[in-house]
């Protein structure tokens, strides 16, 4: 199975891993893909349901769950879950915004269910990401 290109920069100058497997048996659609990415690009801050997604695409939640998983390798909460990720990480390193507007902006239940999605999926903290952004433009 062959991956296009691996990342692709969204609106938000935020990287995420949009590029679907192609022709993935039991995967999704181009058009679908199309759509939900638009979808997801616009309400990823948000509290988003499978069902909700699975409608983007006019299939059965079970149905998406599993045709998004053959065609992204990750379930759909796992994959809003990185785009926030993402979107953090950006903004934290932008050094703007304290990291509970952060949180907010990016659709985390609170500054302490960041911390604790970053600490277990990026192996830091957001105040971590924000003195590493710092410590990276001082030496620039």
């Amino acid at each position: 199975m062959r991956r296009d290109d691996d990342l692709q920069e969204t609106r938000f100058g935020f990287q995420a891993a949009w590029q679907p497997q192609q022709n993935v048996q039991g995967g999704l659609s181009a058009r679908c893909v199309r759509n939900l990415r638009s979808f997801l690009t616009e309400n990823f801050s948000r509290k988003l349901s499978v069902a909700e997604m699975a409608a983007v695409c006019g299939l059965s939640t079970s149905h998406f769950a599993r045709a998004f998983s053959r065609t992204f390798g990750k379930s759909p909460h796992q994959y809003v879950l990185d785009l926030r990720l993402d979107h953090a990480e950006r903004l934290l390193s932008d050094g703007r915004m304290s990291i509970a507007d952060v949180a907010h902006q990016c659709g985390f239940a609170s500054q302490s269910h960041l911390t604790t999605m970053m600490k277990k999926h990026r192996d830091m903290t957001p105040m971590q990401a924000q003195a590493g952004a710092l410590t990276f433009r001082s030496r620039a």
